[in-house]
């Protein structure tokens, strides 16, 4: 899981380009959205988009999303456990 928290570290950085951010100075369990990354909510709508094209997994409500993208922990256990694209 390690290797696919470090992955989305660096779409993160890139997707949404975070201009001053090392992708090695996100903290797994700092607040995502709202938080010292400047995340918003259109933020949000490219990572669901990235996340549906990249791991073939789909947020379609609002309430998930705030449980998925309350950290790159979350997200990162979110995507592991629900992909069928990744190895297990």
């Amino acid at each position: 899981m390690e290797k696919l928290l470090n992955e989305l570290k660096f779409k993160i950085v890139d997707i949404l380009n975070l201009q001053d951010v090392n992708p090695d100075d996100i903290d797994p369990d700092e607040q995502l959205v709202g938080g010292r990354l400047g995340i918003d909510s259109i933020d949000v709508l490219e990572m669901v988009m990235m996340i549906e094209q990249d791991y073939s997994i789909v947020i379609d409500n609002k309430e998930l999303g705030a449980q998925v993208f309350a950290s790159l922990n979350t997200l990162t256990e979110y995507i592991h456990s629900h992909s069928t694209e990744l190895p297990n």
